[in-house]
Order: structure tokens, then C-alpha cells, then sequence
């Protein structure tokens, strides 16, 4: 990448693959856009940029990378592919560019404690890195095993496609109100319904939302 491209990439501001930081002087948040980039399309962590969409540039960029490196290898379990390019401005300060790969051995965690129960799981949501809920964890993992899935179609199922017919997305806890069943039944359908590509989920800060998947691919 030139610093033209660079520069038209920045004024974009930030997005679903693009992400902005200052300096690494807090690698545990940028630890988890990173993570959240693996477990979703991938995308390019810039640093070296400001909120305001300033290019700054970074003036140890040796140091920065470091740091980058060593938390990127001592908190994400498990290791993640990534690329990283730097460029140099006027100021003769240089931004580094970290391009994470979508990964095809989802979910990767955020480990800063070493213990495996407080691991995290971030995904993208528009400009935003957000925990996964319960559902977009086993999802996750579920994209990872080669057998088929199928549902069988039943009530609770028909009231589901109904509900979507009328309305653009649904929630594990309205679910479990139209059709009336628990919400640990609701959770199962809908990430069944997602694995076999009937529906595709949302991840939200609050409640995540399931749509009808038109498309050919199935992606959270």
C-alpha cells in the first residue's frame, strides 16, 4: 500500500473491516479488535491514527511493533494469521498496517489471564469489536466441524418462518415467547437454523438478532 492509497483508506473511517488506534500504549483493547477481526471478515487495524482521522504516525514504530507482536502471540488462543506492512509519512513518522486474515479455525479467544474460563470471544459489528454471546460462540464452532447439519421442521419452527415473513429479524427471547419454549430450546434452534444456513445471526451488544440468510454464503 502507498500513502495515497492510505490516506483515501483512513477517510473512509473506521468500519466492519477497518479500525483505527493511536499508539499500542493499551494492546489489550487493540488485542481484542484483532481477535474480533479473526472471528469475523478480517480486517486492517491501522496504528498511527487518531479518532479525528488524522494520520500521526507513530514515533518509536519499532517499538510499537513489538509490543503488537508479543501480545499478539502471548494473549490469542489460537495463534492467528495476520500481515504487516508499515509506511512512512511526511512527518517521517511511520503507521503500521496489521491486516488479519479472516480465520478458518474460528473462534480465537483474548487470554490475558492464562485461565481458559475468563478467555473472551470478540466479533465486528459495523465500526465496533463485541463480545460474542453464548449463541455466536457455539456458532463459531460449529462452522468448524465438516459434517452436515439438518433440523427437522416442526411447530416451533413454522411459528419461527411465519414471525420472519411478517417481520426483519428475530431474537432468542422473542422466539421463546412466540412459540412457547424455553429459552435454552430457542438458543439450539436458532443456532441450528444458522449452521444449515436457513437464518443468519447478527451479533448486538444487548441480544443478538437472527435473519433470514439470502445469502449464498453464511456469515455472522
Amino acid at each position: 500500500m502507498d500513502l495515497k492509497t492510505l490516506k483515501l483508506l483512513v477517510r473512509q473511517g473506521e468500519g466492519q473491516q477497518l479500525e483505527f488506534k493511536l499508539k499500542s500504549n493499551h494492546p489489550d483493547k487493540i488485542m481484542k479488535e484483532i481477535v474480533a477481526f479473526a472471528n469475523s471478515d478480517g480486517g486492517l487495524l491501522i496504528l498511527g491514527v487518531a479518532d479525528n482521522k488524522e494520520l500521526i504516525g507513530l514515533k518509536y514504530a519499532d517499538e510499537d511493533e513489538y509490543i503488537i507482536t508479543k501480545n499478539i502471540e502471548k494473549y490469542i488462543f489460537p495463534p492467528i494469521a495476520y500481515n504487516l506492512e508499515r509506511i512512512r509519512l511526511e512527518n517521517e513518522k511511520e503507521v503500521l498496517i496489521y491486516k488479519i486474515l479472516e480465520s478458518n479455525i474460528k473462534p480465537h479467544y483474548l487470554d490475558l489471564t492464562g485461565i481458559a474460563e475468563e478467555r473472551k470471544v470478540y466479533v465486528r459489528n459495523a465500526d465496533k469489536s463485541i463480545q460474542a454471546s453464548k449463541e455466536v460462540r457455539e456458532i463459531l464452532k460449529g462452522q468448524n466441524k465438516p459434517k452436515g447439519y439438518k433440523f427437522a421442521y416442526g411447530e416451533k419452527e413454522n411459528k419461527l418462518l411465519k414471525y420472519l415473513d411478517l417481520n426483519e429479524k428475530i431474537t432468542v427471547s422473542k422466539f421463546a415467547e412466540i412459540a412457547e419454549i424455553n429459552k435454552k430450546v430457542a438458543s439450539r434452534t436458532l443456532i441450528l437454523l444458522v449452521l444449515t444456513n436457513v437464518l443468519k445471526a447478527e451479533p448486538r451488544e444487548i441480544e443478538d438478532v437472527f435473519v433470514i440468510n439470502n445469502e449464498p454464503r453464511m456469515k455472522i
